[in-house]
């Protein structure tokens, strides 16, 4: 038992021979570790808590998929927890109360602040995920929201537009509206005050409420950054409504890559974060003992698509091109 075992930990000192011997007789038994034998002896629970504000939203649905597969692949499972949003239900997450032993947290918090995080009692490891920039000792993990939204806002300006709009959420507007008045102002630009269009909320309804007051401007934004991907399909929907046409009157870009935005008519130009690598970077802080409180920085792209000029995903031949994009961290 000790050299299957040895095996099965990938131990260095088993010969060639030997581990041959075992790995064929563990596939023809269809042998599978017992991974809760292995968490007892270890004091661990195989378990982890990823709390996100709504799995409604795309991309923590998107995000909580890729967090399943890469902790399947370590040998761990995930409980996800919903907050809506609540203050309450966030502190709660904090302090690790889960009605169950868990060995970490990851969490995306929208009212928790950095006194908070500092005050929390609880000991078990900790990583924030999300656009907030945190000042406490704790590992985060995010993508450099100020670098992308700069970088959508400015291949809108470089397309032509002359007022570009930023539509958003006061939650998601710090960092993403410091990018958006970073590329004007890289371009000897100065945003008039109108054009930013604050929501309630980031979702397709504050985005379609959100269309019809740019769709009554005089004179009408020619291009609009929105600052989730279902807040610019709400938007896109009320300007067409009103008549408008994407991109040729009004170009439209997101920010978040969903699916429905690869699939809308027009097809989004967004920016795509590496929520593969955000969920490996997540997992490996929360399972390392005394990781580093650092700051996580993932990859991210901008992908142009339809509505704000590029080509269809799928031209009428049947072939299906690549979408323009710029890897960046």
């Amino acid at each position: 038992m000790r050299t299957v075992s040895n095996v099965v930990n990938d131990y260095p000192h088993v010969s060639d021979a030997m581990r041959e011997r075992v790995e064929r007789a563990i596939a023809e038994l269809g042998y599978r570790p017992n991974l809760q034998a292995r968490n007892l002896a270890s004091g661990r629970t195989g378990l982890i808590a990823l709390v996100v504000p709504r799995l409604e939203m795309p991309y923590f649905a998107s995000l909580a998929q890729q967090m399943l597969e890469k902790a399947e692949d370590a040998g761990t499972v995930v409980v996800v927890q919903q907050t809506h949003g609540s203050r309450e239900v966030e502190l709660r997450a904090l302090e690790g109360r889960f009605g169950q032993r868990i060995d970490g947290i990851v969490l995306s918090a929208i009212t928790l602040t950095d006194e908070d995080v500092a005050k929390r009692r609880s000991n078990l490891p900790l990583v924030l995920l999300g656009d907030q920039d945190w000042h406490v000792a704790v590992p985060s993990v995010a993508i450099d929201q100020v670098a992308a939204a700069e970088a959508v806002t400015g291949h809108l300006l470089d397309a032509g537009a002359r007022r570009v709009a930023i539509v958003g959420g006061n939650h998601h507007l710090g960092g993403r509206r410091h990018g958006w008045a970073r590329a004007h102002e890289a371009r000897g630009a100065r945003p008039a005050p109108d054009l930013e269009v604050a929501t309630p909320g980031v979702s397709g309804d504050d985005g379609v409420a959100a269309g019809r007051r740019i769709a009554a401007m005089r004179p009408v934004p020619d291009a609009v950054f929105c600052v989730t991907d279902w807040l610019a399909l709400g938007v896109i929907r009320s300007l067409q409504r009103a008549g408008l046409r994407i991109p040729e009157d009004v170009a439209v870009a997101g920010y978040d890559d969903i699916p429905y935005g690869r699939a809308s008519n027009p097809t989004l130009t967004t920016i795509a974060p590496d929520r593969a690598e955000i969920a490996q970077l997540a997992l490996r802080a929360v399972l390392e003992p005394g990781a580093e409180p650092v700051r996580h920085r993932a990859g991210w792209r901008l992908t142009v698509r339809e509505s704000s000029g590029g080509r269809p995903l799928v031209d009428p031949t049947g072939a299906v091109p690549e979408a323009e994009a710029r890897p960046t961290r």
